[in-house]
């Protein structure tokens, strides 16, 4: 477990302002299960300098948070990194970031 800490945990720093990833999209990178990714974002001690707030689910929805002030505190993170919330779900067309090998 160890080992996914240490490399999923960088990849949501590259994560740019104004965009959001997926559970998918981070496991596809990652080489494992969005169920995992999910466990390691339950587990993140410090979301300010791990931005778990900037992953979503696959439609778009806005998931679960489990730092202090639940959803709401997740929505108005995304909202100040500029990203739009529209009937619960951000527009992934315009907010997603995928990623690729550097």
């Amino acid at each position: 477990m160890l080992n996914m800490v240490l490399k999923i945990y960088p990849l949501l720093r590259r994560i740019p302002e104004g965009k959001v990833t997926t559970y998918k999209e981070l496991a596809r990178f990652a080489g494992t299960h969005p169920r995992t990714i999910g466990m390691l974002m339950r587990k993140n001690e410090d979301p300010v300098k791990i931005p778990c707030y900037k992953i979503v689910r696959s439609d778009g929805s806005i998931g679960g948070y489990s730092g202090k002030g639940g959803i709401r505190t997740k929505i108005r993170l995304l909202k100040r990194d500029g990203i739009e919330i529209i009937k619960g779900k951000v527009n992934l067309e315009k907010h997603l970031h995928r990623f690729s090998k550097p």
